[in-house]
């Protein structure tokens, strides 16, 4: 059993705690809090042994009598999952991790060149197997990769050109927007680019972005020139026969990032999370040209598509060689196509 802790339960670090504690071959240490609030309360709830992130919180006054500190969960752990936000992450590795030797996996907030490696278990798993530190990323370079990678390995990719329109903000974000604008990321490109580079070295990609007054999903528009000719139909069956895509149809009312989710809520999923990356049947289209163009649209939902990447990264720095095995394992246990 591989012995995990959670360093961080907010939007991803309650959601890989549940899927590490649904996995046969690992154990949930417990979680860090660094204040009261009704993910606390939850984890308690749960059964989960909560740590103090740092002394000067209020769980006590709130009925959480904490199980320890970060560095005693550490001395439980093989692993560790920072879930803290952007720039913490490299902060506690020196602080905390380093000096504890404990291994330990972050998310895409952490840059690149502070963690070394860059992780989406279908792209690069070998890269990350018995490595002491390795970066989950961001959700939006998590759902580009998945639906590049397979494109890239079927008919080569010349270059790409992505466009990202963001949610503004997460649902139970209460202190970001936009409310009532569209607004550009002004750099080119952004930084979304350079980070699928980190992943799927050699494919030549430029980005664009911008956040609108949505809370539920991304979506990203995307334009491929291939290196080999392909038809709309074996693009379908392309993305349908690839792990964590799932291809929505019209036909299905799926039209919509807000119909998307109501559909993951309908299935039953745990919070109503869609992990898989969606991608509109009816928005593939082949421009057959000198550069044979792929276009096509998809929706990613931030809150939970890097979750089952965090599973197979805690077994690949664990040494499990084994990649499509534990992308097997993963998705069986959380109900993923």
């Amino acid at each position: 059993m591989i012995k995990v802790g959670i360093n961080g339960y907010g939007t991803i670090g309650k959601r890989v705690a549940d899927a590490v504690a649904i996995q046969k071959d690992m154990k949930l240490i417990g979680v860090t809090s660094h204040s009261y609030s009704f993910n606390t309360e939850v984890a308690k709830l749960k059964g989960y042994k909560i740590f103090e992130a740092v002394k000067e919180n209020d769980l006590r006054q709130n009925g959480i009598d904490p199980d320890g500190d970060l560095k005693s969960l550490l001395e439980e752990v093989d692993v560790i999952v920072d879930a803290t936000p952007k720039k913490v992450g490299k902060e506690n590795l020196e602080k905390y991790y380093k000096p504890n030797k404990v291994k330990a996996t972050f998310q895409g907030g952490e840059k690149h060149s502070d963690i070394g490696i860059s992780f989406v278990a279908q792209c690069n798993y070998n890269e990350a197997i018995n490595k002491e530190y390795v970066r989950i990323v961001s959700c939006n370079t998590t759902g580009l990769c998945r639906t590049l990678n397979a494109v890239n390995q079927k008919y080569g990719i010349l270059s790409v050109h992505a466009t990202m329109i963001r949610r503004g903000a997460d649902p139970g974000d209460i202190h970001h927007g936009p409310i009532n604008a569209i607004v550009p990321v002004l750099e080119m490109p952004s930084h979304h680019g350079p980070d699928v580079q980190s992943v799927l070295h050699g494919v030549e990609i430029f980005t664009t972005a911008l956040s609108v007054p949505s809370t539920l999903m991304h979506l990203h528009t995307i334009t491929c020139d291939l290196k080999k000719n392909a038809t709309v139909g074996e693009v379908i069956e392309l993305f349908k026969n690839s792990t964590r895509i799932r291809v929505v149809r019209n036909a299905e009312h799926l039209r919509s990032t807000a119909e998307i989710m109501e559909f993951a809520r309908d299935m039953g999923r745990l919070r109503g999370d869609m992990p898989e990356i969606c991608v509109w049947q009816e928005a593939i289209g082949i421009i057959s040209n000198a550069h044979n163009k792929l276009l096509y649209m998809q929706a990613v939902h931030q809150e939970s598509d890097v979750i089952p990447e965090n599973i197979d990264c805690i077994r690949a720095v664990m040494g499990f060689k084994d990649g499509q095995k534990s992308i097997e394992m993963t998705n069986n246990s959380m109900g993923i196509r």
